[in-house]
């Protein structure tokens, strides 16, 4: 039998404590594991630190013995950094790159399509971060993955995807995110012919809603906009194949049904999702460019008081009407490294160049900054009030570790190597 439910979330906010069942009574009343479970079902305990209690038809230990995968499968996709290899490189250069071409002369999934950007660190010790880009053209049949190594972050940029986890199934589209756990198995079907967009990998810690200090209850990203999964599972006896990446490696394992087969779980360990659009922006009503921290949506932070494994920050439509003063981002060195793609409309500091599908790396003390062509104009606008960014949308991964970068991500093939050029028209404007 195949049981299957109309896809929907509940809104909740962090911290809370979800419970959901696909089946009336299948929720143990009064204790987590009692000696029988309702419905003939078996009890699992999902442990990320946060934990979630899953209600499962078939416990996950039933399974063939790990086997290494074909290695050709997942060849682009790097995750540990702190080792010598051959395929990464060490460069402070502005980087720009044009986007991922979706193939057109093969089928590839989700996890076939993604090409690793940069890193720092590595999951051995539960300590760094990669950054990615993917792009596919076929769903995933028969085949779940899971990662031992760290907790995703998807940002699709074109084409919608369906994210089908153990704790129930979340549509996501251009202009969303989804964030899938550490050990939580799931796949990815196309829903629109096709889908590209950028991946973030944390080897520590989860991503949380930042501190709101001052701020107080409300603004950024408010709890109540993020969606979690309902409780769906499959009863279907089939033969699956489940990978696991750990330590960077690839493994898998044959099952005998589908992995799907949650009917209920309770707990505060489950993926999510947000809109985007749903950001609450604030600013400067007086004068003087706020830290673009303000547009933080989700952090993990490394054991360093404002330091971050990563800084999830996105750049949409919003006022601007700062009085004397230089609007656009100014030129800058930083600590951290910035990681930046475009997934809609036109960034406001760059005008020309990074396009939809585009990003940018600018490493830890290398200095950046608007264009020449945007500093001539914002110096000389008029300052009333002004919407940017609209119609558009563009994100950073912010990160205090210093990346090394991949094959891929250093081929002039990609990488816009005229990039230094929009810098080179700025005046000298020094009067004694």
């Amino acid at each position: 039998m195949v049981t299957r439910k109309l896809f929907s979330t509940f809104q909740a906010g962090f911290g809370n404590h979800f419970e959901t069942e696909a089946e009336e009574g299948a929720l143990p009343k009064g204790q987590n594991s009692p000696q029988k479970c309702p419905l003939g079902l078996y009890a699992e305990q999902l442990s990320g630190t946060p934990f979630t209690w899953t209600y499962r038809i078939w416990p996950t230990v039933l399974h063939k013995p790990f086997k290494t995968c074909d290695t050709d499968r997942f060849k682009n996709w790097l995750t540990s950094f702190d080792r010598d290899d051959s395929r990464l490189h060490v460069s402070p250069v502005q980087y720009r790159w044009s986007a991922q071409e979706i193939p057109t002369d093969r089928e590839v999934n989700f996890f076939e399509g993604i090409q690793t950007m940069a890193g720092a660190g590595g999951p051995e010790l539960k300590d760094g971060m990669s950054i990615h880009l993917y792009a596919c053209n076929k769903s995933m049949q028969k085949e779940a993955f899971y990662s031992s190594d760290g907790d995703l972050l998807i940002v699709p940029q074109q084409g919608a995807i369906l994210v089908k986890t153990e704790l129930g199934r979340l549509r996501v589209e251009p202009q969303e995110i989804v964030v899938v756990q550490r050990g939580v198995k799931f796949l990815v079907e196309v829903l629109e012919g096709n889908s590209r967009g950028y991946l973030c990998e944390i080897f520590k810690g989860h991503f949380v809603i930042p501190d709101l200090g001052p701020i107080g209850s409300n603004c950024l990203a408010n709890p109540r906009d993020f969606e979690t999964p309902v409780a769906y599972y499959e009863d279907i006896e089939e033969t699956w194949t489940v990978i696991n990446k750990f330590q960077g490696k690839f493994f898998s394992f044959d099952i005998h049904h589908s992995p799907f087969d949650i009917v209920a779980w309770h707990g505060n360990y489950a993926p999510y999702k947000y809109d985007l659009r749903k950001f609450n922006t604030i600013g400067s009503i007086s004068y003087d460019h706020p830290d673009p921290s303000i547009f933080t949506v989700l952090t993990a932070q490394t054991d360093d008081p404002g330091q971050a494994v990563c800084d999830f920050v996105i750049f949409p439509p919003r006022w601007l009407v700062q009085e004397h003063t230089f609007r656009p981002p100014y030129y800058h060195r930083n600590t951290m490294t910035e990681f930046m793609g475009n997934i809609a409309g036109v960034y406001d500091a760059k005008e020309k160049g990074f396009g939809p599908g585009c990003s940018s790396l600018h490493s830890a003390m290398s200095g950046h900054g608007p264009d020449s062509g945007v500093f001539e104009k914002a110096s000389n606008a008029d300052l009333k009030p002004q919407l940017v960014a609209e119609n558009s949308m563009s994100f950073m991964f912010e990160t205090a570790y210093q990346l090394k970068l991949t094959d891929y991500a250093v081929d002039d093939k990609h990488v816009d190597t005229e990039y230094y050029k929009c810098w080179e028209n700025l005046p000298k404007l020094f009067k004694k």
